[in-house]
């Protein structure tokens, strides 16, 4: 897990396409679960970049010399992606990005989301999910997922604004 004192660029953090696959294979073998080409092909596609993906654009980039990838084969696998920690859904940017490492159970995440460059870091708080916790206890909601995505300027971007 991280903490929002180790905040890393996307491609640091979330490993890289390689890692995703291994994991990737070794998450479908423990469970049982078919890894197929196209799932294994929509990982690819998402761990290679640093930046989110959209389904059409994965799918785009899927397509090709006689090859056609739908869309809706595309939400498929990024539906089994999703449910089984592999990637994770930008809600904000429909989007989505890999994730190299496991996360505890339920774990918070928070997505620290730069709109000058577009990257976007992930980390987890233990303060943020303490927090969180009091206030779903008190209003008595249970939640379905516990995903905080906040904008603004990635540290990068912001020494650049300050020597400019």
């Amino acid at each position: 897990m991280h903490d929002l004192g180790a905040v890393h660029e996307h491609a640091t953090c979330c490993g890289n396409s390689v890692d995703a696959l291994a994991r990737a294979e070794r998450l479908c073998a423990e469970r049982d679960l078919q890894f197929t080409r196209l799932r294994r092909d929509v990982l690819e596609a998402v761990a290679t970049e640093t930046k989110p993906l959209g389904a059409y654009d994965i799918a785009e980039r899927l397509s090709g010399q006689g090859r056609r990838v739908a869309a809706v084969s595309v939400y498929r696998a990024l539906d089994f992606l999703t449910e089984n920690g592999l990637v994770h859904r930008i809600a904000s940017r429909n989007a989505f990005v890999s994730c190299g490492h496991q996360h505890g159970e339920g774990a918070g995440l928070v997505f620290l989301i730069c709109r000058t460059c577009g990257s976007i870091d992930e980390t987890t708080s233990p303060e943020v999910d303490d927090q969180l916790d009091r206030t779903l206890a008190k209003a008595g909601f249970k939640p379905s997922s516990r995903i905080l995505e906040v904008e603004g300027e990635c540290g990068a971007c912001l020494g650049r604004e300050s020597r400019s």
